[in-house]
C-alpha cells in the first residue's frame, strides 16, 4: 500500500471511534476547528451501536470534500458492514450493533445505502504511515512492519498488541479498544478510542503535542453484550 507523506505545515489530529455518535463528532470538530493546513486522520468504526450512523458517514463524506487531506482508516464494524453488504457474513454485523446502522438509514427514508456511502465504505484504508506514526485501527502484531500485516490483525487485535514491549520506532496511533479513564498515552502508543457509544467521550488528539480535545457523549449504550 503506498503512503503519502504529510507535508501539509499545520496540525496532524487523529480522531478516536465515533460508533454512530453524530453530535458528539459535531461538537468535537467545532471546538477542535481544523483548518486546510490540519491532516485528520480518522481511526474507524464510524459506524453500529450509536444513534446516527448514517449521519456520521454523510458528516464524513462532506468533511472529506472540504479536507482531501483527510485519512479514513477502516475499522472492524465497517469490515464486518461489508461483509454483510455482500452477504458473506449477516450474523457479525447484526449480533454487534449492526441494526442501530440499518435502522438509521431507515429514520432517513432511505432504503437502500447511497452510492456515496459505499463508495466510502470501499475506500477505507487499512493503515496510514508517516515517518514518525503509523495510525491504524486496532494495533500490529509485534515483529512485523506495517505492510505485512494482515487485515485480521489490523482490524482486530488487542492483548498481543497491547501487551507487547515491541518498538516500530514509531508512534502507533489506534482506537478499537475502549480506553475508561482517558487516552492511552504509553511510550510508542496512543489509544484514542475512549468509549463515546459507552456514554463517555470522543476523543481528538494533535499527536505530535498530544494535546487532547474530548468531548462528553452522553446516555451510554445500555447492552454490552455484543461479541466483538
Amino acid at each position: 500500500m503506498t503512503m503519502k507523506l504529510n507535508n501539509l505545515s499545520g496540525r496532524l489530529l487523529a480522531v478516536g471511534d465515533v460508533h454512530g455518535c453524530l453530535r458528539p463528532l459535531e461538537t468535537l470538530m467545532d471546538q477542535v476547528a481544523p483548518g486546510p493546513r490540519d491532516q485528520v486522520v480518522f481511526l474507524g468504526d464510524y459506524i453500529d451501536r450509536g444513534p446516527d450512523s448514517a449521519g456520521v458517514v454523510d458528516y464524513l463524506c462532506d468533511f472529506g470534500r472540504r479536507f482531501p487531506a483527510t485519512v479514513f482508516l477502516k475499522g472492524n464494524h465497517e469490515a464486518m458492514f461489508l461483509d454483510f453488504l455482500a452477504g458473506r457474513d449477516r450474523y457479525s454485523f447484526l449480533a454487534n450493533g449492526g441494526q442501530a446502522t440499518l435502522d438509521s438509514y431507515e429514520q432517513r427514508g432511505l432504503e437502500i445505502i447511497p452510492a456515496e456511502h459505499l463508495r466510502f465504505f470501499n475506500n477505507l484504508r487499512l493503515y496510514y504511515e508517516i515517518p514518525d506514526f503509523i495510525f491504524v485501527h486496532a494495533g500490529l502484531l509485534p515483529g512485523l512492519p506495517p505492510n505485512r500485516q494482515s487485515e485480521e490483525d489490523l482490524l482486530w487485535i488487542r492483548n498481543q498488541f497491547l501487551s507487547s514491549g515491541y518498538s516500530w520506532n514509531k508512534t502507533v496511533v489506534f482506537g478499537h479498544t475502549p480506553q475508561d479513564n482517558g487516552p492511552l498515552v504509553q511510550p510508542g502508543r496512543l489509544g484514542l478510542d475512549t468509549g463515546a457509544v459507552y456514554g463517555r467521550t470522543l476523543t481528538c488528539c494533535e499527536v505530535r503535542t498530544h494535546r487532547f480535545w474530548s468531548v462528553p457523549a452522553g446516555e451510554p449504550k445500555r447492552k454490552r453484550f455484543f461479541l466483538f
